[in-house]
């Protein structure tokens, strides 16, 4: 019974059956007409004006997103816990052809405007140093907490008053958007944020992600870095297509409330062992050797994520079984 991420997920029905309908002759590259309905299906979705642009990976989307606002002798302040900082192998800094990572403390994996701004204050403003050019938070993050408007706001306006872009690791951005049930533009550009990586793998798709341009003019060289960067398929459509079926109907939200929902069954049955309050599909709970081995001794596979804290993951299409057992298990063992 997999809890070790949501990447085990299997991908949506709705985006197999969108993949075998987009399996007919049609331009190459990003020429075809999925492709080029990207731009006005998330101007919609987000009520404004962007260039939406799929990728492969989340990897690919985090890291071009940072070499479109960072120059290679900048640097980029983001959380010390960040996907970025801690499981893309230096993409970011390959990406940007050396641009450094600025890292910072929170609780929850949380940055505040306090914290980026004492970092940046710990760097001399001369040539021997790389100046700060961006800033990148991850919604929801890596331990599971959610950015309110108000909190991305802040740090919006902080990034605005010092000339800084933002960037918004969204691997879990559906996630983030129903535990907090506002509309995504609360969450983005409305808040200050630039360009947002839209994780669509984990939650229903198969091997495509968004990266999505608030600054339309931003994404002026974009075409050509992810070519460069060897991420333009030949057969975008497939991307494109997996996308839109995730878009359509509200799939995207919906999946992420069932994974939402599922997990929070799980925070109540180990609630008084939560190492931080469970508000997205990750539930972190405190366990002793012995019975981090006795629940995986009962089938339930998830990750050691830090000293006596177990990481478990729920997948929008978890089965009810599995949660009502894992539930059971946490109870009897807690």
């Amino acid at each position: 019974m997999p809890f070790l991420s949501d990447n085990v997920a299997s991908v949506h029905p709705a985006v197999l059956e969108a993949l075998a309908a987009a399996n007919t002759p049609d331009a190459g590259y990003d020429n075809d007409g999925l492709s080029k309905s990207l731009n006005g299906r998330f101007s919609d979705l987000f009520e404004t004006q962007v260039a939406a642009y799929w990728v492969t990976t989340g990897t690919a989307a985090n890291s071009l997103a940072l070499a479109s606002l960072c120059p290679p002798y900048g640097s980029i302040i983001t959380h010390e816990d960040a996907h970025i900082q801690n499981d893309e192998c230096g993409a970011p800094e390959f990406y940007t052809h050396g641009a450094k990572l600025l890292l910072a403390g929170g609780d929850g994996a949380k940055l505040t405007p306090e914290a980026i701004t004492a970092r940046a204050a710990s760097i001399p403003a001369d040539v021997h140093w790389a100046q700060p050019h961006a800033v990148s938070i991850t919604n929801a993050t890596e331990w599971g907490c959610v950015y309110t408007p108000q909190e991305t706001a802040a740090i919006g306006q902080l990034c605005r008053d010092k000339g800084w872009g933002l960037h918004l690791d969204g691997a879990r951005f559906a996630n983030a958007v129903a535990a907090l049930d506002v509309h995504p533009a609360d969450l983005t550009w409305r808040a200050g944020v630039d360009i947002l990586s839209f994780g669509f793998v984990k939650n229903g798709g198969m091997n495509a992600e968004a990266l999505v341009f608030f600054k339309p003019e931003q994404a002026a060289a974009f075409a050509a870095m992810r070519k460069r960067a060897g991420h333009l398929q030949s057969k975008g459509r497939f991307a494109a297509a997996q996308i839109l079926a995730l878009l359509d109907d509200d799939r995207w939200l919906t999946n992420a409330r069932a994974a939402n929902a599922s997990a929070a069954m799980l925070a109540q049955a180990a609630v008084s062992r939560l190492a931080v309050p469970t508000q997205a599909n990750e539930v972190f709970v405190r366990l002793s050797t012995a019975e981090a081995a006795a629940l995986r001794d009962q089938g339930f596979a998830f990750y050691d994520w830090d000293v006596g804290v177990a990481r478990l993951v729920v997948s929008w299409d978890q089965p009810q079984a599995e949660i009502d057992a894992l539930s059971s298990a946490l109870r009897s063992l807690l």
